[in-house]
């Protein structure tokens, strides 16, 4: 059962804005996700019912799992001192 993955419209726009070195880092931690949505190291969020953070180095990448429609929804991609400002 592989999951498909997809990045909210913000999420699509701060990708965008990231250096090609830390895309190129983060591209396969997110493309992993595919296989197995809850990797070791990820944690859950508090305070939210399905949103998941992985660390990448100094980034973070939160997303939402929706195991019922078998979907990943990417919502932030950021350095760890902006990503948890946002929300």
């Amino acid at each position: 059962m592989a999951y498909r993955i997809i990045f909210n419209a913000h999420a699509t726009r701060a990708f965008r804005k990231l250096s090609a070195d830390v895309k190129a880092r983060l591209k396969p931690a997110i493309d992993e996700l595919v296989n197995n949505p809850r990797p070791p190291g990820v944690e859950k969020l508090m305070g939210t019912e399905s949103t998941y953070r992985i660390r990448v180095s100094d980034y973070r990448i939160l997303y939402e799992i929706h195991d019922d429609k078998l979907l990943i929804v990417v919502v932030e991609t950021a350095h760890r001192r902006e990503v948890y400002r946002k929300r």
